[in-house]
Parts: C-alpha cells; sequence; structure tokens
C-alpha cells in the first residue's frame, strides 16, 4: 500500500530543495509533484522546460518531470482560482483535468479533487489549495506505507506546514474553504500573506 504525502511551502526555495531530498530518498519522478504560484512573477520562462508549457507535454504523452529531476519539468499553467502556476508531476496533470492541452496553458480542473483522488481529505484539500491561491508552493509525494514517515520528516524539515495549522490560520480571518471562483491573489496581497508567515529574523 502506498500514502500520499503533501505539505503547503510559503518559500518556493524551500520546497524546492524539499524535492531534491525526497529525489535523493529515492522516491522515483512519477510519484512526485510541485504546484506553485506564479502571479508574483518569480518563474519566469526561462525558468520551465524547453518543450513549453505543461499543458503540451501532457496533451502529447510527455511525463511532467522526465529526465534530469522533477524540476526539469516545470510548465506554466492556470488552474481556476489559484491563478498562474508552474507545476510539474502527476497531482498537477490530475488537477488540470481533460483540458491540459488548451490553448496558452489555460485548463480547467481542480486541485481540490486532485487532493481528495490522491487520499487527502476534503478539510486539507481545501487548505492545500488556498494556500497555493495566497502565493505557495505545494509538494505531494506517493510513497509506499514504511517510507511515509521518512517522506514526512523530509518535508517537515525544509519547513513544510501541514494543512491542519495552516487552515486554523485561515479560519481566524473569516474562511472556510477554497473557491474556484474568487479572483487570484495580485502580488501585493501574496507578497502581504508570505509576510504574515514569515519567520523573524534572528538579530
Amino acid at each position: 500500500m502506498s500514502r500520499t504525502i503533501t505539505r503547503l511551502f510559503d518559500d518556493y526555495s524551500d520546497a524546492k530543495a524539499a524535492v531534491h531530498a525526497l529525489e535523493q530518498l529515492g522516491v522515483p519522478h512519477d510519484d512526485l509533484s510541485i504546484i506553485a504560484n506564479n502571479a508574483h512573477g518569480e518563474h519566469e520562462v526561462s525558468d520551465v522546460n524547453a518543450h513549453g508549457d505543461v499543458s503540451r507535454g501532457a496533451s502529447t504523452g510527455a511525463a511532467l518531470g522526465g529526465v534530469g529531476g522533477l524540476l526539469a519539468g516545470l510548465g506554466l499553467l492556470a488552474i481556476p482560482g489559484l491563478g498562474p502556476i508552474v507545476a510539474a508531476g502527476w497531482l498537477a496533470s490530475t488537477a488540470a483535468g481533460a483540458a491540459i492541452g488548451g490553448i496558452g496553458g489555460a485548463a480547467t480542473g481542480s486541485l481540490v479533487g486532485a487532493l481528495k483522488n490522491a487520499g487527502e481529505s476534503e478539510e486539507d484539500a481545501n487548505v492545500y489549495s488556498e494556500g497555493v491561491r495566497r502565493g505557495g508552493t505545494l509538494v505531494s509525494a506517493r510513497v509506499p506505507d514504511d517510507r511515509a514517515a521518512e517522506a514526512e520528516a523530509v518535508l517537515n524539515r525544509h519547513r513544510g506546514v501541514d494543512a491542519g495549522t495552516r487552515g486554523a490560520a485561515y479560519r481566524q480571518s473569516g474562511w472556510s474553504q477554497f473557491d474556484s471562483d474568487a479572483p487570484a491573489y495580485t502580488r501585493d496581497e501574496i507578497a502581504r500573506e508570505r509576510a504574515t508567515y514569515r519567520e523573524p529574523t534572528a538579530l
């Protein structure tokens, strides 16, 4: 049996380090996924794979991820409610759904639905989706049950945030669930959101 281990990251560099650590742990590329908000424009076209956007690769049957590690397969994508994202892996492909070959990388689908299909509770799936909407990066790994503790330790070590902790913070401000019809966060809103959870710098 296998489990899906998922964490939200406020900092893309932490998420990237976690992906590399999972690869070193021996988790196959086909069992890893990363979805990062790109409304802030941090991920330029030069950051994604030479084949263009994630939709084009998937529509031709190419695996998201591919040779050179998961991050070598990053592609540009849009999912309702999330705004522009960069993504690679099985979870992104599932979330994009049947319209993954859409024009300009536009795709319809549900990250909430993809997470639920992967075994996350509805509550956690909503929190993780909202986290991406607010500028975060999601990393998921499918691992055998006997490797789950190791995968969780890797994600936690790289400052991964679990859904229970972040969901409690969201609910304090009146949030209840992810709304795919809500407007995507702007760059300024994302900057404010990140500042809320940024750890204080040591003096």
